[in-house]
């Protein structure tokens, strides 16, 4: 057994500064030495370990056990999703669907600025209810690439995009995990992401046209920017007041897709916006049956992916399921129960080292299904193609892959060694200002570990006992861990790397993060102020 220390040097802060120089080294590599992903993430993984076991004192055998299992984790499931995500649209190109895609939404408007807001906000929520796990990033941003965006601004906008529908990913699982974790009523908990987060989901289409056209493109489009965030922020509280979070993105993409296509019968902006000055394509004409069958393979796979969400269908694979033994459990040795936390987190064992192969019920292998659906509805494919597109998909994607394991071996590190909880800790000890950067540690989980969830997990306890010591609504702190943590969703390596590959701009990440950054970095800012503000009233 081997207990963690956030202290090792006997200064918090210090402590915490050091527990944090791989990740700001990472930032630095990309940012400034402007180093390849998996470059950076090499040096950050070394730093890593190095940390864990001179300054934190984790045994050389548990710090590679939990190195291992990150990896493990990136590669099943996020890895399999992605690489699933990218195959079903590769073989939609293949088809011949994609053209009869790109005419449709073009005949929507040809206005790029519009374009953005249907696929990356309105789309792009929608997969992210669905499925998370970078799906929306993947999908999205080539789709872009497709209707003529630059690479590096379809990737820029569809993480931007992500602001406003990462808080309910895969059917609402990080409010979920916030609340269990944190200790809070789910509803409390559902109701105070409205008050938090909502501000920001109601500009984010203002945003996305700002970064595309200007201050210009928002006086043109001002009626579209307006209908948007007022509809898909105001249904998103809705849902999230009466329903909860399970549905807070699929409802409200669903209901502003249709909306935003009828309204576009009756208005236009008075100039046509293509990147450049670019021409308008001459669209072809396509019938509504064509249209119907070019989305086909999204319509299958939502069909599927919320199949996979359904409880009955969870339940098939839980412990005590019919199907439990298609589960594959892999406890890590020397890790799983071997490690406790200090008594500033409860002094009991730390999260299970367990690693899960689920052939079955991954997300990824929904993705699957309907990559094989649509293509035995596809009279144009054959197994070549299905073979090549695959192959097309591995040979693009083996890069991002490689950045993802190391960084999930970093995350995975620096949590079991005690040095996310020491960056908790340490801000935590701020007293009466905690509110002010309580959402900074949910930034933080979520650009070390990639996903909402892993950060509620690792943080929403400490968000809520500091809460109550300094005597603060805990709901409050555990909806600023989630809202901080989505703002990091734009700029964390797993999410770049992902939207790299996306684009093919693999090997240029470090031009995505700073085009990102500010933008991650300004919503967070705003969030910190904003929980500050509310901590005095919503005592």
């Amino acid at each position: 057994m081997w207990t963690q220390s956030y202290d090792p040097i006997v200064s918090v802060a210090l402590s915490a500064v050091l527990a944090a120089v791989p990740i700001l080294f990472f930032l630095f590599a990309l940012t400034v030495l402007k180093l390849k992903g998996t470059v950076a993430a090499s040096f950050a993984l070394g730093l890593e370990l190095l940390v864990a076991i001179v300054l934190f004192g984790m045994p050389v055998d548990k710090a590679l056990a939990s190195g291992l299992l990150g990896a493990l984790n990136g590669l099943w499931p996020i890895a399999w999703i992605v690489l699933m995500a990218v195959w079903l649209y590769k073989l939609t190109v293949a088809s011949g669907r994609f053209d009869v895609i790109r005419t449709s939404i073009s005949g929507i408007s040809a206005d790029q600025r519009i374009q953005v807001l249907l696929i990356a906000f309105c789309f792009g929520a929608f997969l992210e209810g669905a499925a998370g796990f970078g799906v929306p990033i993947a999908i999205c941003a080539a789709l872009l690439v497709e209707l003529g965006f630059k690479p590096l601004k379809a990737a820029m906008l569809c993480l931007v995009a992500n602001a406003a529908a990462g808080a309910y990913g895969a059917i609402g699982i990080p409010v979920i995990i916030g609340a269990k974790q944190g200790g809070v009523p789910l509803a409390d908990l559902s109701i105070m992401m409205i008050v938090v987060i909502q501000v920001v989901t109601l500009f984010v289409p203002l945003i996305l046209v700002l970064i595309l056209d200007g201050v210009r493109g928002v006086r043109e489009t001002w009626p579209v920017v307006l209908l948007l965030g007022v509809l898909f922020s105001g249904t998103q509280s809705l849902v999230l007041f009466l329903l909860g979070p399970e549905l807070a993105d699929i409802i409200p993409s669903l209901l502003s897709l249709g909306l935003l296509a009828v309204f576009m019968r009756v208005w236009r902006p008075s100039r046509i916006f293509r990147e450049d000055g670019g021409k308008s394509p001459v669209l072809a004409r396509v019938t509504a049956r064509q249209v119907i069958g070019a989305w086909s393979p999204f319509y299958i796979l939502t069909g599927f992916i919320l199949l996979w969400s359904l409880p009955a269908f969870k339940s098939l694979f839980a412990p005590e399921g019919p199907l439990a033994a298609l589960v594959v459990s892999v406890a890590m040795p020397g890790l799983d129960g071997q490690v406790l936390t200090g008594p500033e987190l409860g002094g009991g064992p730390a999260a299970a080292a367990v690693w899960a192969w689920t052939p079955i019920n991954a997300t990824g292998t929904a993705i699957l299904c309907a990559v094989l659906v649509t293509f035995f509805l596809s009279r144009s494919l054959g197994v070549r193609d299905l073979g090549a597109t695959l192959r097309a998909s591995a040979a693009e994607l083996w890069r991002p892959v490689l950045m993802i394991l190391l960084i999930m071996a970093v995350a995975s590190i620096a949590g079991y060694s005690g040095g996310s909880a020491t960056i908790g800790l340490a801000l935590a000890s701020v007293g009466a200002l905690f509110p002010l950067l309580s959402p900074v540690i949910g930034w933080f989980g979520v650009f070390i570990t990639g996903s909402v969830v892993n950060n509620n997990n690792l943080f929403a306890q400490l968000q809520a006992v500091t809460a109550q010591q300094i005597g603060v609504n805990p709901t409050l702190l555990v909806a600023a861990n989630t809202a901080g943590g989505v703002m990091a969703k734009l700029v964390s390596p797993q999410s770049i790397a992902i939207a790299a590959a996306a684009v093919q701009l693999t090997g240029q990440e470090s031009s995505i993060l700073r085009a990102t950054l500010k933008y991650s970095l300004s919503l967070l800012v705003f969030i910190c102020l904003w929980v500050f503000a509310l901590s005095f009233l919503l005592v």
